[in-house]
């Protein structure tokens, strides 16, 4: 049995925060309390949360949940350090306050995430090692001024990005200091990325400090790569989904999760559209699932 993890979900779920008109008529309210209703305890931060701690901080406890993480877009390869490290001071201090211990950080410099036509596949970014320089110096900064609350960054791979494939997750661990920087481990990312999802975990499995739980439809990754998709259309077209809907057996995952002694959140994070996935129904699946795989 899992000692010392909690259980979270995302609210990408209900609400996009790349493509606000996902669930745009799905108020904050609403979202929490279905994930309260599904059996969750914590949630990562969307769009339409409060960002006045003190009214999240009500809102949430009514419900029981806790924040356990957000997301972060650095942009350390493109821009000068001192706007990502402004930012991130603000972000940290947020979240310091609402109590969460890691902060997910991802690196958006060329990434084509957010744009709607660019295909997926195709035109991934590749760093040059001045970037990978500028990267790893700057998340060391990161991790510095994260310690200084006593926080961790955890590093999102991510798709569309210059850190997705296994090889970049490889070269990322290689040169960046376990003291600063933490590893967020996706089921989902990987695999849609064609990557060996269990093979990351074991390497890698002393730095994980985070853990998103998404899970993915084969038929659709194929289709994205076939007819040059972007990662948005992809979204819409429903390439991820919850764990124990999609092709991911979670089960080896969880045992070597437990067995390594994880420590943390397991975040559900499978943003669909609302509209063809109704989210209370998907978080209710994903927490039988949880429940019936790892015991939690």
């Amino acid at each position: 049995m899992f000692q010392g993890v909690k259980l979270a979900i995302a609210p990408i779920g209900w609400t996009n925060d790349d493509m606000p008109e996902l669930g745009g008529e799905i108020t904050f309210e609403q979202c929490v309390s279905e994930m309260a209703l599904a059996g969750f305890s914590g949630s990562e931060v969307g769009n339409k949360y409060p960002r006045n701690t003190e009214v999240l901080k009500k809102a949430l406890g009514l419900r029981g949940l806790e924040i356990a993480s957000a997301w972060f877009s650095s942009f350390l390869t493109s821009k000068p350090c001192e706007e990502t490290t402004k930012a991130f001071m603000e972000h940290r201090d947020f979240l310091h306050e609402m109590g969460a211990k890691v902060i997910v950080v991802s690196e958006q410099g060329n990434s084509i995430q957010g744009q709607m036509e660019t295909p997926l596949f195709d035109q991934k970014p590749v760093f040059t090692d001045e970037e990978w320089g500028r990267l790893i110096e700057g998340l060391h900064l990161l991790g510095d001024l994260a310690a200084e609350k006593g926080m961790k960054i955890v590093y999102h791979h991510h798709m569309g990005t210059g850190i997705q494939t296994a090889e970049e997750i490889n070269r990322l661990m290689e040169e960046t200091d376990p003291d600063k920087v933490s590893l967020l481990y996706d089921t989902g990312h990987l695999v849609f990325s064609g990557e060996d999802h269990l093979q990351v975990l074991n390497k890698h499995m002393s730095r994980i400090a985070h853990v998103h739980l998404k899970d993915v439809r084969s038929e659709i990754a194929n289709k994205v790569r076939e007819e040059k998709m972007s990662f948005l259309q992809a979204v819409k077209q429903g390439v991820f989904t919850v764990p124990g809907d999609g092709v991911i057996d979670f089960k080896p995952v969880f045992d070597a999760l437990e067995a390594s002694g994880y420590k943390g959140w397991f975040v559900v994070e499978a943003e669909q559209d609302p509209a063809i996935a109704n989210p209370l129904e998907y978080a209710l699946k994903a927490r039988s699932y949880i429940r019936q795989q790892s015991g939690l």
